[in-house]
């Protein structure tokens, strides 16, 4: 952020600019390439670098640049239209049913050794916190069925410390291997929270020593509990408008920067003991190193569902909504929200089909909507 910018322009791609330089010249060859490009492509977003398409006012001819967004998951400014569109896509897969929030959390015992082996660590934590559920719910005293998980990875804090956690969104039912029956969790219940974090630790002990044979841990750190809350959720749409507020959740959003200075970073959380809001301010160089060890390796996947939720039970899931819907009055329809109502700006969604593009009024004029000329300035032309 260039000096004198006002307080209201911080964000995460100001820290970089100003800091990113000196943090890598420090650190060197210990920078994962993850790293170095999460660091590039926040400070490239929607800038110059990455080119524009261009707009056209039909009535006045002002020419309005629209800059491409990078579309790193990291970015605190690419992830609104993301959550918006895989929400939208998973409420055709909801089922009429109420739901649990599960979130369990990693010892302060094992948190470096996560840190330094990322893709096996946080890989064997989601699978085994989704196992134990799975697993835990089969068993006749609780559920007597396949429950659906959908696994979300977080791995920091309010002040961007190293926290590994699992948010879980599960079903409150499973389907019945034996006899293909639906069977309803209790309304407030649905296992004991103490023997699911008994199983998910020695499911996740098993997985990762074998993952990680060379990593040596104390052998108390095997009987430190995990901690494990379950919360029950109202059913359907609004438990997955909730969870989606963690599905692409990043570790600090740029409304949370308040200022960017010679001096460091100022910034706002939350403090859950007081239960208020604090301010903290660390030097440039911490900010970043904190913010990265939570950027995740390139190609892992933080969100991921398992049982009825699993890609290939996607027609047992569907045959199993229809067969719900039938035994209750059917809800009352909601409008559907139209293109023309979407919030102005590009459609960030790499991995999903892409949405109509909204229309954009000018701005001078006010009188018509731009239109988008066919011909958009890539960040390095080829040619004339």
């Amino acid at each position: 952020m260039p000096v004198g910018a006002t307080p209201a322009a911080a964000g995460v791609a100001d820290v970089f600019r100003r800091f990113a330089g000196g943090y890598e010249a420090r650190y060197g060859a210990a920078v994962l390439p993850s790293h170095r490009r999460a660091i590039a492509d926040i400070i490239a977003c929607r800038t110059e670098a990455l080119g524009a398409d261009l707009w056209c006012c039909p009535q006045c001819g002002t020419l309005v640049p629209v800059f491409h967004s990078c579309k790193n998951r990291h970015c605190p400014q690419c992830n609104g239209a993301r959550t918006q569109a895989w929400l939208e896509q998973r409420q055709a897969e909801i089922l009429p049913i109420p739901y649990f929030h599960v979130t369990i959390t990693v010892p302060k015992e094992l948190r470096a050794a996560l840190r330094s082996h990322q893709t096996a660590g946080y890989g064997a934590l989601m699978k085994a916190a989704a196992e134990s559920i799975i697993k835990l719910a089969r068993d006749p005293r609780w559920v007597g069925g396949t429950v659906g998980v959908l696994a979300v990875l977080h791995t920091w804090t309010q002040q961007l410390h190293l926290h590994p956690h699992v948010h879980c969104l599960v079903t409150g039912g499973g389907l019945s291997d034996a006899d293909r029956c639906w069977h309803s969790a209790e309304k407030k219940f649905l296992f004991p929270t103490k023997a699911l974090g008994k199983l998910v630790r020695t499911q996740f002990r098993n997985v990762f020593n074998k993952l990680c044979p060379d990593i040596s841990l104390p052998p108390h750190t095997w009987r430190r509990p995990w901690v494990v809350h379950v919360t029950p959720w109202s059913e359907g749409k609004a438990a997955l408008e909730y969870f989606a507020r963690y599905a692409f959740r990043i570790a600090i959003t740029d409304r949370r920067i308040i200022r960017v200075d010679d001096t460091g970073v100022t910034f706002r959380y939350k403090d859950r003991a007081a239960d208020c809001h604090r301010t903290g301010t660390l030097s440039g160089e911490e900010f970043v190193r904190r913010f990265l060890q939570h950027v995740l390796p390139q190609g892992f996947h933080k969100l991921r569902y398992y049982g009825l939720w699993h890609p290939a039970r996607r027609h047992q899931l569907d045959n199993l909504r229809n067969a719900l819907l039938l035994e209750r009055p059917a809800p009352p329809s909601s409008s559907d929200t139209q293109p023309d109502e979407a919030a102005v700006g590009e459609t960030d969604t790499a991995d999903k089909p892409r949405m109509p593009t909204p229309l954009r009024l000018c701005t001078q004029c006010g009188q018509a909507y731009l239109v988008k000329l066919p011909r958009a300035f890539p960040a390095s032309p080829l040619g004339p």
